[in-house]
């Protein structure tokens, strides 16, 4: 096995920041990036790795996380996590990959960590349009960050308004074709004959009104990516076309005898459930399983509530009618008991009327307009089920909801609301992300 010096010295080759830890967490090298990253002038050798990322005083598993370090020495393999950790810049989502480093005998002496900053997504909301860091977020988050460099086909699902397009786009930004252009198609309301046109294109005369050659947009994504947004409305007689384009990469314009061929890579979204649609005979199966390769569920905003108050306080400056208006505890008190049916959307849309009606710049709760229902809906807001449930299930539903809605509240204070002890809650967490005991 290689010295330590020699092994250390390959860390540079990495752009991103990576380090050496030894089996009890600490850092017993680090390259330049994570210095510059992690250490803020300071100091990072013989530190512990949770101290330095996470703040932490304990291991990430004993602190209620998933420890990639611990993964790998149970697994002796690599182990790849998405978490939200603390720099000297802010708090930032980042893949952290783990590789265990073997002596002559096989024995694993030190472990390779390799953490790779996302750039698409942001738990402060001041850099990108990605904003969150709620469990169901920073799920979907990690799903982003894994496939987005892949050729794979994407679909996004989840209800209306919870920002597919966004997703699509930060897919794009974080792909091989970054370069090329991002091409969005609106399925809904298109009729077939003008849908046909718009995603292939036409030759002059093709038709009454087709007075010059149109680029379609099939051909217009060439090199990058072509987002189908609401794929569920594309016709059946379209479908057929769409999975031979899929298939072979070439398709003909309306009104054109010539094959051409394009280049791009797929992300769909649908707020559908295909799978039901398909079984109903209202959508291709091959089609299906060709667009839902790698399936991407986005949370609802209800699912997300520790994400609410950093949310709306983004939309509030992005509004032209929120700049320098400022939201108080108590109206994203109310805010957080809504359970906005209408998802990032209509929060948008109500932040939006509230700061029009705040003329001292404060937003307080009166000026939610929209919001008169919510008494009579607050259990919408919380963990229970529309359906009859085993107990156990409803339990594991409950602890989960009330760890997100409690993400600033440390382990033993919530441990004390719920009536139990932390090492008891901390069991009964990990029972319900399935991870056993």
């Amino acid at each position: 096995m290689p010295s330590l010096p020699e092994v250390s010295g390959l860390l540079d080759t990495y752009r991103d920041p990576a380090i050496l830890l030894d089996r009890g967490y600490r850092i017993v090298a680090a390259n330049q990036a994570y210095d510059a990253f992690y250490g803020g002038g300071a100091p990072v050798l013989n530190r512990r790795c949770y101290e330095v990322s996470h703040g932490y005083q304990v291991p990430c598993d004993q602190a209620g996380e998933d420890c990639p370090l611990k993964g790998s020495l149970e697994s002796g393999g690599a182990q790849r996590l998405l978490h939200v950790h603390h720099t000297p810049a802010g708090r930032e989502h980042v893949d952290v990959e783990t590789r265990p480093v073997r002596d002559e005998t096989g024995e694993i002496v030190l472990f390779l960590e390799l953490l790779r900053p996302v750039r698409s997504a942001t738990p402060e909301g001041t850099k990108s349009a990605l904003v969150g860091s709620s469990p169901a977020f920073n799920h979907m988050i990690e799903l982003v960050h894994r496939v987005a460099p892949t050729e794979a086909a994407v679909l996004l699902e989840g209800e209306s308004g919870t920002g597919k397009e966004l997703v699509a786009k930060a897919l794009h930004e974080e792909s091989q074709r970054a370069e090329g252009p991002f091409v969005p198609v609106e399925c809904s309301g298109l009729t077939e004959s003008l849908f046909e046109s718009e995603l292939f294109g036409h030759e002059k005369g093709a038709f009454t009104g087709a007075h010059y050659r149109k680029m379609g947009l099939v051909e217009a994504a060439r090199g990058g990516t072509l987002f189908l947004d609401e794929v569920g409305d594309i016709p059946l007689p379209l479908q057929v076309k769409l999975l031979r384009l899929l298939e072979t990469g070439t398709f003909r314009a309306v009104g054109s005898v010539e094959v051409r061929q394009t280049d791009f890579r797929l992300v769909c979204a649908t707020h559908q459930d295909l799978s039901a649609m398909v079984a109903d005979g209202r959508f291709r199966e091959d089609l299906y399983y060709r667009l839902a390769t790698f399936p991407i569920r986005l949370p609802a905003l209800r699912e997300r509530g520790s994400d609410l108050p950093v949310l709306a306080r983004r939309l509030l400056e992005r509004s032209a009618q929120g700049q320098g208006k400022a939201l108080g505890e108590t109206t994203l008190e109310r805010l957080s008991r809504y359970p906005f049916p209408g998802n990032i959307r209509e929060l948008r849309n109500v932040l939006e009327r509230a700061a029009i009606l705040a003329d001292d710049g404060d937003i307080r709760p009166e000026h939610l307009m929209g919001l008169e229902r919510e008494q009579g809906r607050e259990l919408a807001t919380g963990p229970l089920p529309a359906e009859i449930l085993p107990l156990d299930e409803v339990t594991d539903r409950y602890l989960l909801w009330a760890e997100a809605r409690a993400e600033a509240m440390d382990r033993g204070e919530l441990a004390r609301r719920l009536g139990v002890s932390e090492r008891t809650l901390y069991r009964r967490l990990r029972q319900a992300r399935g991870q056993g005991d």
